[in-house]
């Protein structure tokens, strides 16, 4: 089943994203295409400015992919001030184009 992953938070900012990404890729400023995560499983990422602060919207194939690629980014996240962690939830519908 498909996991949706919501993370939004006082210390997510565009600014520690992008470092974040960064760490993540070796250097790139930008995560562009499934093939610069390190695990596979990815099935949407986007990301923006809300009212309410930068938010990142994952959603993974499953909750085993989703555990892989936190086991990768989670001290990344903590290297560069996130502290907030997702809200992970299990989705209803996923349609692709």
């Amino acid at each position: 089943m498909s996991l949706v992953l919501v993370h939004q938070g006082p210390t997510l900012t565009q600014e520690r994203y992008e470092a974040a990404v960064r760490k993540l890729t070796g250097g790139k400023s930008r995560l562009e295409t499934p093939a610069d995560w390190p695990v596979e499983g990815l099935l949407v990422h986007a990301t923006g400015q809300s009212d309410r602060g930068f938010r990142v919207v994952d959603v993974w194939e499953s909750d085993e992919a989703a555990k892989r690629f936190g086991e990768i980014l989670v001290p990344i996240l903590q290297e560069v001030g996130i502290t907030d962690m997702p809200e992970a939830y299990p989705a209803h519908t996923f349609v692709s184009a």
